[in-house]
């Protein structure tokens, strides 16, 4: 069972944006998009979307290099 946190969007929330802010990495918010499929087709967020932020395992792979964990 995945597991999200609930986030409420502010006016001009992007993805890549809120990633960011919840992963420090705007890369991932295609993990933000498939968890929100309804919203898809928005790019720039009014104020009041709620949207499932996935709880994802920080923990680095033991097959990157050591630069990248």
């Amino acid at each position: 069972m995945a597991k999200y946190y609930k986030y409420t969007t502010i006016q001009g929330d992007t993805w890549d944006a809120i990633a960011l802010d919840f992963y420090n990495d705007e890369k991932k918010s295609s993990v933000i998009m498939q968890a929100n499929p309804n919203y898809i087709n928005i790019l720039v967020f009014d104020a009041g979307t709620e949207l499932r932020i996935p709880i994802i395992d920080a923990a680095a792979p033991s097959t990157l290099p050591p630069w990248r964990r």
